[in-house]
C-alpha cells in the first residue's frame, strides 16, 4: 500500500465542511460525521485498553479485542463511504462466541457492577460506554440514511463484549467487582 496522505492539512474543512468517500461535502456536525467521530473515539480508547492489556500480560483478552480496532476502522470506512461494505456477519459471530465463552466462566450477574476495581477494568468500561455512544450516533444516522450491512449489530456486540471483557479482566487480575450499593431508602 502506497502513501495515501501526502499532506495532513488540506484547508478544505476550514469553513466547517468535510468530504465523504462518495464526493459529497457535509457539515462537520452532520450525523454521519458524528457517527464517524464516535467510532474513532472508541477506537482511540480501545487503543489505551489494548496497551494496558499488553503491559499487564493479559494476552487472552488482548487477542480477542485487538481485531476489534481494525474492524472499527472498517466501520469508520463504511460510514465515510456509504456504498462501501467491509464488515460481515462472521465478525459479529466472532464477538458472540467470545462473549459466550467468557460468560460461561463468569456465571450470572447477581448485582449491578460499577466501573472500577482496577485501571484496566475501568478503562474497559470507558470503552463500553463510548461504544454505546457510537451505537447511538450510528442509530441516529440510520434513522436519516439507512445503513446497509451489519455495522449496527457489530457496534452493539462490541459494547456487550467490552462489558464482559471488563469482568474477565478483573478476574484475571484477581480484583473484586465493585458492586453497586443503592442509596438508603428515604424515610
Amino acid at each position: 500500500m502506497g502513501n495515501r496522505l501526502t499532506k495532513i492539512y488540506t484547508r478544505t474543512g476550514d469553513q466547517g465542511q468535510t468530504g465523504l468517500g462518495d464526493g459529497r461535502r457535509v457539515p462537520k456536525d452532520h450525523p454521519r460525521i458524528e457517527a464517524i467521530g464516535e467510532v474513532d473515539s472508541l477506537n482511540s480508547q480501545l487503543g489505551v485498553l489494548l496497551a494496558g492489556l499488553a503491559q499487564a500480560g493479559i494476552d487472552e483478552v488482548l487477542e480477542v479485542l485487538a481485531p476489534c480496532q481494525h474492524r472499527l476502522f472498517d466501520l469508520g470506512g463504511e460510514l465515510a463511504m456509504p456504498s462501501y461494505q467491509a464488515l460481515d456477519a462472521r465478525e459479529v459471530e466472532r464477538l458472540e462466541q467470545a462473549i459466550d465463552v467468557w460468560n460461561d466462566e463468569l456465571g450470572p450477574l447477581k448485582n449491578f457492577i460499577l466501573p472500577g476495581g482496577s485501571a484496566l477494568v475501568a478503562q474497559a468500561h470507558v470503552c463500553r460506554s463510548v461504544a454505546r455512544a457510537a451505537e447511538r450516533r450510528c442509530q441516529q444516522l440510520n434513522a436519516l440514511e439507512p445503513l446497509a450491512g451489519v455495522g449496527l449489530a457489530y457496534i452493539n456486540r462490541v459494547s456487550d463484549l467490552l462489558f464482559v471483557a471488563a469482568r474477565i479482566i478483573g478476574r484475571r487480575q484477581g480484583v473484586d467487582e465493585v458492586l453497586w450499593q443503592p442509596a438508603a431508602k428515604p424515610d
